[in-house]
């Protein structure tokens, strides 16, 4: 696997991750890791989180099931099959569906993540839902997406088929002993399959979670897990920390951290444009707490040496059959100018266990050299404790809390906290829109970064226009970028935006919904819900002092995004 593992690191970090490795070694940090040791972290809970080191072993003891429902999901006729998660459950999953794409003989397979009313029924409508299993993904079972995801699903096939015949339709994917294994065993569901309690969900990509969504699409499962299993072989104790391939990479990965170079740049071929979303959660949501992370940066364009600060780290994932002289080029070019670049090629798509499972291995390393619990999401949890009160609010009052505008016009109403804004009415030349987004733009600084956080419907259009808007802030500021679609990246990235160091600048955006669609034998509405997430997402952000501003767009989303890219373009004049 070497071959396949490159890297270039200017002089003083070369030496420095010499050193760690070396210090690694000698520390027996391989072999405590293997042995649960938790000191290698912080002494806390690790021990009981990492099941994941042998998940591969098991999940090869046991192929038989996945053949199983396989199976029955062809002799079912079924056309699509439509996962409902959210994180951990839904990032392999999505991962999997774009990378292998439709499988000739086997059912299509959707993966639903988003609140926004215009997401989900996009997702209905793309499904036959008379010929659609669907299948709810939960470690905790208590997660409120997807549980209003299966109320609003459960209760369109009940219209169809029938109360009797629904629960046919659903697999659930759950810890055992969870709230929803009990709802699958009460509705009759198709299949239940457990999670193992000692994997986090941001770890369970070898797991059920990921394995059975992908054989049902019909993926040769024994295959990809063997990929992972060579992986943790080479991982094991038995090898020396600088021939360990999650070892070296997570070394590299703590190291530049630790020197300010905390940005992780990712860059991959085509064939593998989505594994930056789920790198994004495993980076982000394992590092970013304590005031420390490493900030993944997905899907910006590759750009010259002279556009970039010396915060980042990049690192290239591809497949052997998609070179690129022109990406290679630039690689290269970053490499010259001194910037660190990691390279790692796969043979092929099915290499992708291999990369689940060192990306698990090096983070977790990472996560040592930071001193930190790599296992845990205190933030995360903040959101979730705050999008409940706004929604408790709602089922009492029919209504979420009045808020003002700090100032509104050209279409854009903004919003942020008291703090903020008293800042920005400092700074700022006039009470107007422009003259605020420019004060709160003008805030962003060296080895700072700016995230777009967008409530909006994640679709190819706004993604298109989002994108464009960050790369001009990074062109113009030379600070890396990051684009999120809530509430997805609330169970991701979100973590180290409001865990890790204060170096983010965000804009958040919202808007008003065309449609909306209600949540059975709830009072809210989708809408409510992402509204709710919107604002209790920004509560966490003001509250850990963030640079925040909330920009709410009209119901013509795309008109709203061409007056925000006019307003940013005049702000950076």
């Amino acid at each position: 696997m070497s071959q396949n593992f490159t890297y270039t690191l200017p002089g003083e970090l070369a030496a420095e991750v010499d050193a760690v490795l070396d210090a690694w070694q000698s520390g027996n940090g391989t072999e405590r890791m293997w042995a649960r040791d938790a000191s290698v972290w912080t002494g806390a809970d690790e021990a009981n989180w990492l099941g994941w080191l042998g998940i591969s072993e098991a999940q090869l003891d046991a192929p038989e099931r996945f053949r199983l429902v396989a199976s029955a999901a062809q002799e079912e006729a079924v056309s699509h099959v439509l996962l409902l998660g959210m994180g951990g459950s839904s990032l392999c999953p999505e991962v999997l569906r774009m990378t292998f794409g439709k499988i000739d003989g086997y059912p299509e397979l959707f993966v639903l993540d988003s609140t926004d009313p215009a997401q989900v029924r996009a997702f209905e409508e793309k499904v036959d839902l008379d010929h659609t299993f669907f299948i709810v993904s939960s470690k905790s079972g208590s997660t409120l997406e997807p549980n209003i995801f299966l109320r609003y699903f459960f209760e369109a096939v009940k219209h169809r088929v029938g109360e009797a015949e629904a629960g046919r339709r659903f697999i659930a994917i759950t810890d055992p002993g969870s709230k929803l294994e009990t709802r699958a065993e009460s509705d009759e569901f198709a299949h239940i399959f457990y999670g193992v309690p000692s994997i986090g969900g941001r770890y369970s990509a070898l797991s059920d979670f990921g394995m059975v969504p992908g054989a049902i699409m019909g993926l040769d499962i024994p295959r990809l897990v063997e990929h992972a299993d060579q992986m943790a072989q080479a991982c094991a104790v038995s090898e020396p920390a600088w021939q360990n391939p999650g070892a070296v990479l997570g070394v590299i990965l703590g190291v530049c951290a630790k020197s300010l170079r905390d940005k992780v740049t990712l860059v991959t071929s085509p064939g593998l444009s989505d594994l930056g979303a789920w790198l994004e959660q495993l980076i982000a949501e394992s590092t970013g707490k304590d005031g420390k992370a490493l900030i993944p940066v997905d899907r910006e364009e590759v750009g010259l040496p002279g556009i970039y600060g010396d915060d980042r780290v990049f690192v290239y994932l591809g497949l052997a059959g998609e070179a690129d002289p022109t990406l290679d080029g630039a690689l290269t070019g970053l490499a010259a100018a001194g910037h660190p670049v990691v390279r790692i090629e796969m043979p092929d798509i099915y290499h992708l266990g291999q990369e689940f499972f060192r990306w698990e291995f090096a983070t977790a390393v990472a996560g040592s050299l930071l001193g930190i619990n790599p296992f845990n999401q205190p933030d995360v949890e903040a959101s979730k404790v705050a999008t409940r009160a706004l929604t408790d609010e709602y089922e009492q009052r029919g209504s979420l809390p009045a808020e003002t505008p700090i100032v509104a016009g050209n279409g854009i109403k903004l919003f942020t906290d008291e703090r903020n804004a008293a800042e920005l009415a400092a700074s700022a030349i006039s009470e107007t829109v422009p003259a605020y987004l420019k004060a709160h733009l003008s805030r962003v600084g060296p080895g700072d970064y700016v995230g777009l956080l967008a409530y909006l419907e994640m679709n190819e259009a706004h993604t298109e226009q989002l994108q464009a808007i960050r790369h001009r802030l990074r062109d113009k500021f030379r600070v890396a970028t990051c684009l999120g679609f809530g509430p997805r990246f609330l169970h991701s990235t979100g973590q180290a935006y409001k865990g890790g160091p204060n170096t983010g600048v965000f804009l958040q955006i919202t808007c008003d919904d065309l449609l909306d669609l209600p949540v059975p034998g709830q009072r809210y509405t989708f809408g409510v819900v992402k509204a709710a997430q919107a604002r209790g997402d920004f509560e966490v952000l003001a509250q850990r002092g963030r640079r925040a501003l909330r920009v709410h767009l009209g119901s013509d989303v795309a008109a709203g995004l061409e007056t925000l890219s006019a307003l940013v373009e005049q702000a950076l004049a």
